[in-house]
């Protein structure tokens, strides 16, 4: 996918700006102020057929009057006049356009009508689109500022390599506004208001090539067009460009999904969850998390396997970032031995395990800090290190000390994260952050920000297994029956128990006879899809006689709860002892298609929903850490002494139903698969009941 498209609209050499105002604080008069405040080489073309010139610069009738092609066109004037616009610009040649002008689809269906027809124009004649009802962007650089945001009031830009891109106009400048405050440098800002044409994986996916962006901040609400996000999310993963994202607001499964167990446990965003996971993307929980997360990611060092090492003169704060570390499964291994006993001569009281804590000592010997520090480093081997020096590393007499003990170490070693917990003058923070370390007062802000260097590490060291290859599926003209459905999953490598519908008494003794007891039995009906809920399914039953009664009690049930359900007789089924019971589902998310999930089985799944989700296909090694993922994995994994299952099976099935899933088709809705019994290590694992739901 090709995302520099957008360069003519991010990085032009010319801009004509339609409804151009001479009045520097309208909305068509700031961009004009700004760019010559911020000096752009480029060539600016006020539009404005009522004055020869806009802020002692020529104007020009229309935009067929203007003596060259633009870059990019800038439309500020309302209505229908926009549209036209669009239209002149594209008669003249220009391939991308900014359009501040609201009263479009955010407004209602007559707005719809009228956004349609100008995305209509801007296809015809090649051109990218920004908006309708958007800010604008920012590109410093260049000087570029075709926006109307009064946040430069207080301030330009400082130089810095993060974009931010935001579906919101107004929170978009608040991030910059704020990482402005913070003396974070963000070069450049795009909005993309109600996304007509340009959306948020446009924008994304170019940051992710551009070479003057390194990092990535994201705004967004919703995913328009999941193929470009995907795509700019994966271009972002292989450049390793770190993207961290505020995702806001709930999404819609859909009404097809309503009757499915695994659509309801995906709750409200766990889906797009498991996308950003997929990729790396790192979610923030709020704007704070956001900048502390992307101002540690200037750093540029991204651990594929990260460990903390803690420095401290604080027990106190030892434990408060041990508890936080914890928390994020963030490892803090201990000090060797041999280290803790070489710091032990040096202050006999101290703590050395880790977190390292040199004690107050350290106001009377200095130089111990720079001891335990490299200590830490050297023979800790810790690749993230924080130390925790409070006001000593911001007083004006023990500063300067312990900035030069903590250089000399960090010197020798630059390719590991340097974080400090100090509370200081701005003044002097900038002068630890000249020196190359990150400043923060808050320990717990730090460690997580310093556990998501190692997140972005470990997915741009991922290599993503092979799926299965994608079977050859024909699905049914509406919703099978229990038996049906488990014989189109056997057919895509989600083997069954062994099991026989049968139509009547004589053929359910049978099939009994054959599997041997005890057998299960369940009522038969592509209308009823969660049996146990009418009564609909008998386990243990253990004799000839029990299952002629079995028989009968189904029918009878089903006529009572479900009369108007068309009944196929009963599923008898061999009953497997000894197996963990598991879970696995696919749901069909409106954005991104087909999403497996898998989880501890039974009524388990919906009490405690533990489960873990991934968009299809993928293969069996992203189905292993999805399954390894889950709270209850060691009940797989043989705790308390159970057997080991055979996790191996498990994930070669959850992988098989993601390839099932993608190759299926939208008439797939869903798929709930429980319980799916796996039994111990090397004997595989069964679908006990399944249900597809097709749509017709």
């Amino acid at each position: 996918m090709d995302f520099s498209t957008l360069d003519p609209m991010i990085r032009p050499r010319s801009i004509a700006i339609i409804g151009a105002s001479d009045d520097a604080t309208r909305i068509g008069g700031r961009p004009i102020a700004y760019m010559k405040a911020r000096g752009f080489q480029g060539t600016i073309f006020p539009v404005n057929p009522k004055r020869p010139s806009v802020q002692d610069i020529k104007a020009f009738a229309d935009v067929a009057s203007l003596p060259e092609t633009p870059d990019v066109g800038l439309i500020a004037v309302p209505g229908e006049a926009a549209i036209e616009a669009i239209e002149a610009l594209g008669q003249k040649g220009t391939k991308a356009a900014i359009v501040f002008t609201a009263g479009f689809a955010e407004v209602d269906e007559k707005g719809a009508a009228a956004q349609a027809r100008m995305v209509a124009a801007a296809k015809r004649h090649g051109i990218r689109m920004l908006g309708p009802n958007c800010l604008g962007l920012f590109n410093d650089a260049i000087g570029f500022y075709p926006i109307f945001s009064s946040s430069f009031e207080q301030g330009w830009p400082i130089a810095g390599r993060i974009g931010i891109a935001s579906q919101s106009g107004a929170y978009g400048t608040h991030v910059y506004s704020l990482a402005r405050k913070r003396g974070i440098g963000t070069g450049v800002v795009v909005t993309t208001g109600n996304e007509a044409e340009v959306a948020l994986g446009d924008v994304l996916g170019w940051m992710a090539h551009s070479p003057d962006v390194d990092v990535i901040c994201a705004y967004a609400e919703g995913i328009r067009d999941s193929e470009k996000f995907l795509a700019a999310l994966d271009l972002a993963r292989r450049n390793r460009k770190p993207i961290v994202m505020m995702k806001v607001g709930k999404s819609e499964l859909g009404g097809a999904a309503a009757q499915s167990h695994t659509a309801s446990i995906a709750g409200d965003d766990a889906v797009t969850d498991a996308v950003l996971n997929e990729y790396g993307v790192v979610r923030a929980r709020n704007t704070e998390e956001l900048l502390d997360i992307a101002y540690t990611a200037t750093k540029r060092i991204f651990p594929v396997q990260n460990t903390l090492g803690v420095m401290t003169v604080s027990g106190g704060a030892g434990v408060l970032i041990s508890d936080v570390a914890e928390s994020l499964d963030f490892p803090m291994p201990a000090m060797p031995e041999a280290a803790q006993a070489k710091l032990r001569g040096f202050v006999p009281f101290c703590a050395p395990r880790n977190p390292v804590d040199c004690t107050a000592q350290a106001f009377n010997q200095i130089e111990l800090i720079g001891e335990f520090t490299r200590s830490m480093v050297e023979e800790g081997g810790y690749t993230s290190c924080l130390g925790f020096f409070t006001q000593v590393g911001g007083s004006k007499t023990n500063a300067p000390k312990v900035r030069a003990q903590m250089k000399a170490v960090m010197k020798d070693h630059p390719d590991r994260l340097w974080a400090l917990c100090i509370i200081a003058s701005d003044e002097m923070v900038r002068e630890y952050e000249a020196d190359g370390f990150l400043i923060y007062e808050d320990p717990t802000r730090a460690v997580a920000a310093l556990h998501a260097m190692g997140r972005f590490g470990e997915a741009f060291a991922r290599v993503a297994s092979a799926p299965p290859a994608a079977p050859a599926v024909t699905l049914p003209a509406k919703t099978p029956t229990e038996a049906e459905g488990k014989r189109i999953l056997t057919a895509a490598g989600i083997p069954a128990v062994p099991e026989r519908a049968c139509a009547d008494v004589d053929q359910a003794i049978a099939a009994a006879r054959e599997f041997g007891f005890p057998v299960v039995m369940k009522i038969l009906s592509p209308d009823i899809l969660h049996k146990s809920e009418i009564g609909g399914v008998l386990l243990d039953v253990n004799s000839l006689d029990a299952v002629r009664e079995g028989f009968s009690t189904l029918l009878r049930r089903a006529g009572e709860k479900a009369p108007t359900a068309h009944i196929e007789g009963v599923l008898v089924a061999k009953q497997i002892k000894g197996a963990t019971e598991m879970a696995l589902g696919i749901l069909r998310d409106p954005v991104f298609g087909p999403v497996a999930m898998v989880g501890l089985g039974g009524i388990f799944i919906e009490v405690l929903k533990d489960v873990a989700f991934r968009r299809c296909p993928f293969g069996e090694a992203e189905a292993e850490q999805m399954i390894r993922s889950l709270k209850g994995f060691p009940l797989l994994d043989g705790a308390r002494g159970r057997p080991k299952a055979d996790v191996a099976a498990l994930a070669k099935a959850l992988a098989n139903l993601s390839a099932f899933a993608a190759a299926a088709g939208p008439r797939l809705a869903g798929v709930d698969i429980n319980p799916l019994l796996v039994l111990p290590e090397g004997e595989g694992a069964y679908a006990a009941d399944a249900v597809l739901e097709i749509t017709p």
